[in-house]
């Protein structure tokens, strides 16, 4: 059969199913084509704490829409699906009930897995059953090549982000250390595995056979977690916005080998903008964004100064009483919160001590670091949770400058972040981190469980034993609590 006997057969008709497949009702692009605008204003919505309620409903809405559209193009096993729908629901409407504020990082580590796992559940559908997804090559029986390089990259990418993400959930809840592993030679066996998965999804182009789907499927989930291993706790945040990128691309690939639009629209906003935020993460940490892709980023350096804090240094010990005066004879107190603040859940006494202080008279304001806590935005989703006034947040370019001014920073719970050590030592392993000068106010009370700790980085932090410092050393939500009384009397 020459080529052109081959095109008419297929025009008329060889072909029916994956014509079928692929064919989409105007009225069915014109619906996705709405999810994808409602999607855009949902990312644009939640870039700030004020339109974040609006953008959630539009992403809300936009997802009913690509789901229902979905469910009417595909009207087979409806009730199958209905099912799959409502115990999906029930288990996320539950764990949303019950889920603390501060366990959100682990949360959200967790549906990125399951977002992974999806699209390799996916891929293997396609690859065992290809007719079903209207990917077969009429003239051979075979999968279409360019079917297999989808399917390829999103099953490679969804097991990365599937062990990827299991990793961050058991660092971030605790269920492993939160020290980076060191493998020996591990940039070289990430990067040959990457060039191996790599040279097998071309392999595929050639060879279908099940053993190169299934070894390009194992090598993934295994690089996911030697890419995560390495990464210590300090750079949670980056792992977090990192894997959400990841879940995105994965969600996009299996959009192609889906024929779905709407997936394909999804995948790339959060892809794009998950890639976005790891960059700008990179940069708040100075870390390099090559660096993250390889894995292992913060292992090392991380750590390279741990050990216990220097403690035979002078520092000077206050009490609430002592923390509540000074507060009180303040004109603008600056509050800096950190992952203790989060894990001492201290933020709804923390915004009823900072409401009697202007009731005073006091101007209060609240400094977020952009990788404070464990997850990207992790302090503005708590300072919402207590209800405090979005123009009381100020992001660190915005508020770095104010504390000169300042007569108090309250620091609760945050080290790294506001380690001088970041802006003059280069042999620190945080050297090059834009920090946030809580230094330079008049005074500084820095609320911390005990001064025998270092942060995640793993160094000793020079505000400690400063002359205008008063450490408060005491569970964050106690010694709030306790400032709150002291206030009162």
């Amino acid at each position: 059969m020459n080529y052109d006997h081959a095109t008419d057969v297929a025009h008329a008709g060889v072909m029916p199913a994956v014509a079928e497949h692929l064919s989409v009702p105007s009225w069915a692009g014109l619906a996705y084509l709405a999810s994808g605008v409602l999607f855009i204003l949902a990312l644009r919505g939640l870039s700030s704490p004020v339109s974040s309620r609006r953008g959630n409903r539009f992403g809300m809405i936009g997802m009913l829409i690509a789901v229902v559209t979905t469910l009417i193009l595909h009207g087979t096993g409806l009730i199958e699906i209905a099912i799959a729908i409502a115990i999906g629901g029930a288990i996320g409407f539950v764990t949303a009930k019950r889920i603390a504020m501060t366990d959100m990082p682990q949360l959200v580590a967790a549906f990125h897995s399951l977002v992974g796992m999806a699209a390799v559940l996916v891929a293997i559908a396609a690859y065992l059953n290809p007719a079903a997804f209207g990917i077969i090559d009429p003239l051979t029986g075979e999968i279409l090549h360019v079917s297999r390089i989808e399917m390829g990259l999103g099953v490679a990418i969804g097991a990365i982000t599937f062990s990827g993400s299991v990793i961050a959930f058991l660092k971030l809840n605790g269920n492993m250390g939160g020290k980076p592993i060191m493998l020996p030679g591990r940039h070289v066996i990430n990067i040959g595995l990457l060039a191996l998965i790599l040279g097998l999804v071309g392999y595929f182009l050639t060879d279908q056979s099940a053993w190169v789907f299934l070894v390009i499927t194992a090598l993934s989930f295994l690089i996911g977690f030697l890419l995560i291993i390495p990464i210590g706790g300090a750079d949670m945040p980056v792992v977090v916005s990192m894997l959400n990128s990841y879940s995105g691309w994965a969600a996009a690939a299996m959009g192609f080998t889906l024929h779905n639009s709407a997936m394909i629209i999804t995948g790339a906003l959060v892809g794009s903008s998950g890639a976005i935020l790891s960059y700008i993460m990179c940069k708040a940490m100075n870390r390099s964004f090559i660096s993250v892709i390889a894995g292992g980023f913060g292992g090392d350096t991380g750590g390279a100064s741990g050990g216990a804090a220097a403690v035979d240094r002078p520092w000077k010990r206050g009490s609430a009483e002592d923390a509540a005066f000074l507060m009180k004879q303040a004109e603008q107190v600056i509050i800096v919160p950190g992952y203790g603040m989060a894990v001492a859940q201290a933020q709804h006494a923390l915004r009823e001590m900072c409401d009697l202080l202007k009731k005073e008279g006091v101007k209060v304001k609240y400094a977020i670091h952009p990788v404070a806590g464990r997850m990207p935005g992790h302090m503005n989703v708590l300072l919402a949770e207590a209800n405090v006034p979005y123009d009381e947040v100020f992001e660190l370019e915005d508020i770095n400058g104010e504390f000169s001014q300042s007569d108090v920073a309250f620091v609760i719970g945050a080290n790294d972040v506001t380690n001088p050590a970041a802006k003059t030592d280069k042999s620190s392993p945080i050297y090059g981190m834009p920090v946030l000068d809580v230094e330079k106010a008049k005074t500084v009370l820095f609320v911390k469980r005990s001064m025998g700790g270092v942060g995640y980085a793993g160094v000793d932090n020079d505000v400690f034993y400063m002359d205008n410092t008063m450490m408060l050393l005491a569970d964050a939500k106690k010694m709030v609590d306790d400032i709150v009384k002291a206030m009162a009397h």
